[in-house]
C-alpha cells in the first residue's frame, strides 16, 4: 500500500486517494529525490487565489508499506517533497502533482549579496541548510573538519556550495526518505555490508538485468587542489589513483593513465585534498562497470546502497545502487541502475 499525505501551507493535512505514481531517485542528480502523483479528484486543481497560495510551497510526505489486513500497517517513507505542479482535465482528470525534494528550497534561494563561509564543513552546511529552511534537521556522519574560507557570488547556488563544503571532507549531501539532511560519505563498495540480496529462482525477487562496460568519462586519478586566496595559505594538493592491480582501471596499466581535477578554496589541508580526492575518484571511476536490473520493489532502498545480487547463471556481483524508481501502484516494476559492479568473492 502507498500513503500520500499533502501539508497545505494553511495547517491542513490531507490524505490523497491516488491511482498511481512514482519516486525516483538517484544519487548522481542535484536533486536525489522527486516524485509525481497521479489522483482522479479533479478538486487538488487550484481554482482560486486562496486555492493557489495553499498549494504554492505546500509539501507531500509519501510512504509505502505493507497492510497486513488486520488494521495494522508498516510504512517505509519516500521523501518529503515541495509540491511544484497540479495540472489535469477540470472535469473529467486524473490530476498530476509533482515535486522535489526540499534540497530544491536550497538551491533556489540564490544568493542576492556575496555569500562567505568559513569554519568547519559541519557548521558552513548547517548555516546554508538554515538560512533557507529554519526548522530543517542536519544530520552528521562524517567527522568534522576546518575549510578554509570560501566566498560564492551574487547569484550563486547555495545546494551547489553545500556539495563543494561536503567534497572537503570527501562527503556528499542529501535528503533522506524522512526528510532530513544528511551530511555522510559514500559507502565504499569494496567494504560495505550489502543491505540487500537480490536472487533469482524460487523466492527469491530477481526480475531480470544487463550488465556493461564502458570507459566512456573514466578517470582512474584526480588531483585536488585547494589554495586559499582570502587567507593566503599555501596552495595543497593531493593525486589519488586507482591503486587496484586488479582493477581494469589501474593507475598505470593497459587503461593508462587518465586523471581528472578538482579544486576548491575550502580544501586547506593534505587531509582535505586527499579526502576531496578519493571521493571524486569513486565517482570517475564509477562507471567502468555497471548493471541495470529490475526486482520486485523494495521501498527502505536509498542510493549508495550496497546490492549482492545473484543470476540465473550463477555469477554472484556486488552492484552500488546509483539510481532507481519505487511505484506507487501495487506490483510495479522496480528498475534499479547500478555503478561500480564487481565480482562476488
Amino acid at each position: 500500500m502507498t500513503q500520500v499525505q499533502l501539508f497545505r501551507t494553511d495547517g491542513q493535512v490531507v490524505d490523497l486517494p491516488h491511482t498511481g505514481g512514482s519516486v525516483p531517485v538517484d544519487c548522481r542528480a542535484a536533486i536525489r529525490r522527486t516524485c509525481s502523483v497521479t489522483s482522479a479528484d479533479v478538486s487538488l486543481i487550484p481554482t482560486s487565489p486562496s486555492d493557489q497560495l495553499a498549494v504554492y510551497g505546500a509539501r507531500l510526505r509519501i510512504s509505502r508499506g505493507i497492510d497486513f489486513g488486520d488494521g495494522t500497517q508498516e510504512l517505509v517513507p519516500l521523501g518529503l517533497f515541495r509540491l511544484d505542479s497540479v495540472d489535469g482535465d477540470p472535469t473529467l482528470g486524473p490530476v498530476t502533482l509533482s515535486g522535489q525534494a526540499i534540497e530544491c528550497i536550497v538551491q533556489d534561494d540564490k544568493f542576492t549579496t556575496p555569500y562567505r563561509a568559513t569554519g568547519t564543513v559541519v557548521g558552513a552546511i548547517t548555516a546554508l541548510i538554515l538560512r533557507s529552511i529554519p526548522d530543517a534537521q542536519v544530520v552528521s556522519l562524517i567527522t568534522d573538519m576546518a575549510i578554509g574560507a570560501r566566498t560564492w557570488d551574487v547569484e550563486g547556488d547555495p545546494w551547489a556550495a553545500a556539495q563543494e563544503i561536503a567534497a572537503a571532507a570527501g562527503a556528499e549531501c542529501y535528503t533522506n526518505a524522512d526528510g532530513a539532511f544528511v551530511i555522510s560519505t559514500l559507502p565504499d563498495l569494496s567494504t560495505a555490508e550489502p543491505v540487500w540480496s537480490v536472487e533469482a529462482g524460487e523466492g527469491g525477487v530477481y526480475l531480470k538485468a544487463k550488465r556493461g562496460m564502458s570507459s566512456a568519462g573514466v578517470f582512474n586519478g584526480v588531483v585536488a587542489r585547494g589554495e586559499g586566496t582570502e587567507t593566503g595559505a599555501a596552495a595543497v594538493s593531493y593525486l589519488a589513483t586507482d591503486d587496484d592491480p586488479g582493477s581494469p582501471t589501474y593507475w598505470g596499466g593497459p587503461f593508462g593513465r587518465r586523471p581528472t581535477f578538482y579544486s576548491s578554496a575550502t580544501i586547506i589541508n593534505g587531509a582535505s585534498a586527499q579526502a576531496a580526492a578519493l571521493l571524486k575518484l569513486r565517482a570517475a571511476k564509477a562507471p567502468n562497470a555497471t548493471g541495470d536490473f529490475s526486482s520486485l520493489p523494495n521501498p527502505a532502498l536509498d542510493a549508495g546502497d550496497v546490492l549482492r545480487v545473484a543470476h540465473p547463471d550463477g555469477l554472484r556481483e556486488l552492484h552500488q545502487a546509483a539510481s532507481f524508481s519505487v511505484p506507487l501502484e501495487p506490483g510495479g516494476d522496480f528498475p534499479i541502475a547500478t555503478i561500480g559492479a564487481k565480482e562476488d568473492a
